[in-house]
């Protein structure tokens, strides 16, 4: 069993408050939920209102699998024209870990 962890950390648009901040978040979970069946999350900067630290995690039977998964997400996320994606750090672990 492989379990893969992604950390995104976006910077949003002019936004003004939080419920803007939703407006825009709530989306982008829903779509890596739906287009990946993996589990996401707003994980971070919950206060601020221009930024967003996305958690993302899958399980899998296969390591590669696992990272093709987590690219595909970054991907998704950097593509995103309303969002600038500022890092990504990622962990994997595997049966020996």
């Amino acid at each position: 069993m492989f379990v893969g962890a992604l950390e995104l950390d976006v910077l949003l648009g002019d936004l003004r408050s939080l419920k803007q901040k939703r407006s825009v978040v709530r989306p982008l979970l829903a779509d890596l939920r739906k287009r990946f069946d993996v589990s996401v999350a707003e994980a971070g900067h919950l206060d601020l209102h221009r930024r967003a630290l996305v958690g993302v995690a899958v399980v899998a039977a296969d390591g590669e699998h696992v990272r093709d998964v987590l690219d595909a997400c970054e991907r998704v996320v950097a593509e995103r024209p309303e969002l600038e994606l500022l890092s990504a750090r990622r962990r994997l672990l595997g049966p020996d870990d």
